[in-house]
């Protein structure tokens, strides 16, 4: 099959467009950075290098594809995070319309079920319900949980103040994803038929705020860590201070109170899936590689 791969060569993408040229399909990776080109070519795929935004461009490399992998890229410098969200899925729409695709893999998100109170997830909702609009084309919403690499943006945070923390206390529940699970159950929707508009959740392991900060710990040598809860005003002044613009310091917030609230997991509950092979306790070992590196 002719595939199209948004995301460059990230997390997900990344390990996607291993698994697919081996299975021998024809892969076209679309990423911003030039840089990527020879990367991308020396995995078996095509690049085509250009930006989400340029819908013409989007229409384009979509045009004579089997299967479209859609994804939102982050935006750390965002000043209104969900809009430039909800733009990029009109974009993926628009082109996927008049490129005549009839079969799309969208990345999602846990609590995209919400329309508003989840941060940068009502975006993801919002593109959901942009995407299920088109006619005549089949859906596979994927709905990861939270990325276990996420924690990799506190590191600077246990080297410097000695604590692990958001605006939410110890015991609140965590549910967690490794991406290269994402990417496994990505292949398995892309390579596999499907009708209509379907939802698949993705998670690989559920924990608490402190047992995570438990075995990260001890994962780095520093068994005593402390899961600190912020305010809501901590919460953004301090992801502030590690480079993330107002307006995304205050969406991530948000995030954290509907995970304090336990709303981002309602629909989850009631769809629940199998868990993913890859568990935090294996993730800990990578994290104190790139701790230590």
């Amino acid at each position: 099959m002719k595939i199209i791969i948004t995301g460059s060569l990230g997390n997900i993408s990344g390990p996607l467009t291993a698994q697919l040229v081996k299975a021998g399909h024809q892969i076209t990776v679309i990423s911003s950075n030039e840089n990527k080109k020879e990367d991308i070519e020396a995995l078996g795929a095509k690049a085509a290098i250009g930006s989400v935004e340029d819908v013409d461009f989007l229409t384009k490399v979509f045009t004579g594809a089997d299967v479209v992998y859609t994804m939102v890229p982050q935006q750390a410098q965002s000043n209104d995070y969900k809009a430039f969200i909800r733009k990029i899925g009109q974009n993926y729409a628009n082109a996927l319309k008049a490129a005549g695709i009839t079969k799309v893999v969208n990345l999602s998100s846990i609590g995209a079920h919400l329309p508003a109170g989840t941060g940068p997830i009502a975006g993801m909702h919002d593109v959901e319900e942009i995407l299920n609009k088109l006619d005549g084309v089949n859906i596979k919403h994927l709905r990861p949980a939270s990325f276990y690499y996420n924690f990799n943006h506190n590191i600077d945070m246990i080297k410097h103040m000695g604590i692990l923390g958001a605006n939410y206390p110890a015991g609140t529940r965590l549910v967690l994803v490794h991406p290269k699970d994402i990417a496994d159950a990505a292949f398995e929707e892309i390579t596999q038929p499907f009708t209509g508009t379907t939802i698949r959740y993705i998670s690989s392991d559920e924990k608490t705020a402190g047992e995570v900060t438990a075995i990260l710990g001890s994962a780095i040598g520093k068994p005593e860590l402390p899961w600190v809860e912020f305010s809501d005003e901590q919460s953004v002044a301090g992801m502030q201070q590690g480079g993330l613009s107002e307006d995304v310091s205050k969406n991530l917030t948000e995030m954290g109170t509907a995970m304090k609230s336990r709303t981002l997991w309602e629909d989850y509950d009631k769809h629940k899936p199998v868990l993913g092979n890859r568990k935090f306790e294996e993730f800990a070992k990578e994290f104190a590689e790139k701790y230590n590196g």
